[in-house]
C-alpha cells in the first residue's frame, strides 16, 4: 500500500500537475481579555448620571425649533415673574416706610417735642408760681399740673411705641424715674415758700437744676432719636426701585425680541400671548415709575414744607420756654448764681436768658423763610414782634432789679398789665398756631405720597402672573404647529 507523504509541500514529479502553493495563514491574535468580575463575570461599565443624560437631551432638544421655543417660553415666564416679584417686594417696603412716616415716626417725633415743651413749661410755671409767693394763682397752678400730666401721658405713649431694647426706651425710663423726683422738689419749694422760709428758693433751684441738667437733656436726646428715626423712614420710602425698573426693562426687551424672532420665522406680525405679556409688563412698569414718582414727590413735599418747618418751630418754642424759665429764675436766685465769661461776671440765669432769646430769634427767622403761605408766615411774623417787645420789657425789668427795686422788677415779669409774661404767652400762642398749620400741611402731603403706593405691590404681583401665563400660551401656540 502506497503511503502519501505527510509533508505539506505538494508532491512533484513526472506526470503530476504542478499545484499552486497555499499561503501560510497567520496565527490568530490573542483575544483581548475582558476584566473579570469577582465571580467570573464581566464587570459592568459605570452608568451616567441623570443630570448628564438630561443635559444631553436638553442639548439635543435645543438644536430643534420646538426645543428652542420651550426654552424661550420658560425664560420669558421666569423674567416676567421675577419682575413682578421684585416690584412687589420693593414697593411693600416703601409703602410700609411711607405709612410709618405718617402714622408712627413723625407723630412720635412731635410727641418727643411735646414732652420737652411740657417739662420746660412746667418748670416755668413752677418758678412763676414761686415768685407769686402765697398769692400763687389757680391758673399758674393748673398750668403746672397740666404740663406734668401731658409729659406723663406722652411718655406712656412713647414707651408703648418704642422697642424695648432701643436707646429711646432707656431715655423714656430715665424720664419716668426723674419726673416724680422733680415734682417732690417743687412741692417742697412751694411748702416752704408759703411759710416764708428762704430754703424754699434753694429747693426750687435744686428742682430747676434737675430739670435743666438731667430731664431736659434727656428729653432733647429723645427728640433727637425720634427725628433720626423719622429721617430713616424717609430714606427707606423715597429711593427709586432701580432693581425692579431694570428687570421691567429687561422683560420688555426680551418680549420684543421674542416677537421679532417669531415674525422673522412665520411672517406673522402679532402673537396674542406675547402681546398680552408685553401689555401687562408695560402696565406694571409704568405704574411702578409713575406711582413711585408721585409718592416720592408727596413725601419730599411733606419733608421740605412740613417736617423742616415743624422742627424749626419746635426748636423756637423750646427756646422761648427756656428763656422764660431763666428769666423767672433770675428773680428767684437774686444774684446767688453767677457765671464768668472772659473777664466779666454775669448773673447766670440772665446770661442764659439772653442766649435763649437770641436762639429764639434765629429759629423764628428760619421759620419765616420756610413758611410757604400766609397761614404759616403770619403767626411767625407776629411771634417776632412779640419777641422784640419781650426783650424791651425784660431790659426794663433788669434795670429795676439792678437798682434795688425788686418788687418793681417782679411786677414787670409776673405782675399784671404789660409784663414779660404777657409777651411770652403771645410768642407761645403764635408758635402753637404755626405748628398746627404746618402739621396739617405735613399730613396732607404725606398722605398723598402714601396713597400713591396703594395697591401697587398686589397689582404688580397679579399682573406679573398674568403676563407670564400669556408668554407661555403664546409660545405654546407656536409649539402646536409642530405637532
Amino acid at each position: 500500500m502506497t503511503h502519501l507523504p505527510t509533508s505539506s509541500t505538494p508532491p512533484t514529479g513526472p506526470g503530476l500537475p504542478t499545484l499552486p502553493a497555499v499561503p501560510a495563514q497567520p496565527a490568530p491574535a490573542q483575544a483581548t481579555q475582558q476584566p473579570q468580575a469577582p465571580h467570573g463575570g464581566t464587570e459592568p461599565q459605570p452608568r451616567r448620571t441623570a443630570f448628564a443624560e438630561g443635559l444631553d437631551r436638553l442639548r439635543a432638544a435645543a438644536i430643534t425649533e420646538p426645543g428652542r421655543l420651550r426654552i424661550i417660553g420658560a425664560l420669558l415666564a421666569l423674567l416676567v415673574v421675577a419682575f413682578g416679584a421684585v416690584t412687589a417686594w420693593q414697593m411693600t417696603d416703601r409703602a410700609a416706610a411711607a405709612d410709618d412716616v405718617l402714622t408712627s415716626s413723625q407723630p412720635l417725633s412731635s410727641d418727643a417735642a411735646d414732652i420737652y415743651r411740657s417739662l420746660a413749661d412746667a418748670n416755668t410755671a413752677a418758678s412763676s408760681g414761686f415768685l407769686a409767693g402765697g398769692q400763687e394763682t389757680a391758673a399758674s397752678r393748673d398750668r403746672y399740673e397740666k404740663d406734668i400730666r401731658t409729659a406723663a401721658e406722652k411718655l406712656v405713649n412713647a414707651a408703648a411705641n418704642s422697642d424695648p431694647d432701643s436707646p429711646s426706651a432707656a431715655t423714656i425710663a430715665k424720664l419716668n424715674r426723674l419726673l416724680p423726683e422733680y415734682k417732690g422738689l417743687v412741692e417742697r419749694a412751694r411748702t416752704y415758700n408759703r411759710q416764708g422760709f428762704p430754703v424754699g428758693g434753694a429747693y426750687l433751684r435744686y428742682a430747676n437744676e434737675k430739670m435743666q441738667e438731667q430731664m431736659l437733656p434727656a428729653a432733647e436726646d429723645l427728640y433727637t432719636k425720634e427725628n433720626q428715626r423719622l429721617r430713616a423712614d424717609y430714606a427707606d420710602a423715597t429711593p427709586y426701585p432701580w432693581a425692579a425698573i431694570a428687570l421691567g426693562i429687561a422683560a420688555l426687551a426680551a418680549l420684543a425680541w421674542a416677537q421679532h424672532r417669531n415674525y422673522q420665522r412665520t411672517n406673522r406680525v402679532l402673537n396674542q400671548g406675547l402681546v398680552a405679556a408685553t401689555a401687562t409688563a408695560t402696565v406694571v412698569l409704568l405704574w411702578l415709575v409713575i406711582g413711585h414718582s408721585v409718592a416720592r414727590a408727596g413725601l419730599s413735599d411733606s419733608y421740605e414744607h412740613g417736617v423742616r418747618s415743624l422742627n424749626v418751630l419746635h426748636d423756637a418754642r423750646i427756646a422761648s420756654l427756656k428763656a422764660r424759665g431763666n428769666e423767672n429764675l433770675t428773680l428767684v436766685a437774686r444774684g446767688a448764681e453767677t457765671k464768668k465769661v472772659g473777664e466779666q461776671t454775669y448773673d447766670a440765669y440772665d446770661y442764659d436768658f439772653r442766649t435763649d432769646i437770641d436762639a429764639l430769634g434765629k429759629q423764628l427767622a428760619a421759620a419765616g423763610k420756610l413758611a410757604d403761605d400766609a397761614s404759616g408766615e403770619n403767626p411767625v411774623t407776629a411771634a417776632v414782634g412779640n419777641m422784640a417787645e419781650w426783650k424791651k420789657r425784660h431790659t426794663a425789668a433788669r434795670e429795676q432789679d439792678e437798682n434795688g427795686n425788686y418788687q418793681q422788677a417782679l411786677d414787670r415779669v409776673v405782675g399784671t398789665g404789660k409784663t414779660t409774661g404777657e409777651c411770652f404767652d403771645s410768642v407761645d400762642a403764635n408758635l402753637r398756631r404755626a405748628l398746627a398749620h404746618e402739621e396739617t400741611e405735613f399730613k396732607r402731603a404725606a398722605d398723598d405720597g402714601r396713597d400713591a403706593l396703594t395697591g401697587l405691590s398686589a397689582g404688580a404681583a397679579v399682573l406679573a402672573v398674568l403676563g407670564a401665563a400669556g408668554a407661555v400660551l403664546g409660545i405654546g401656540r407656536r409649539l402646536s404647529e409642530y405637532r
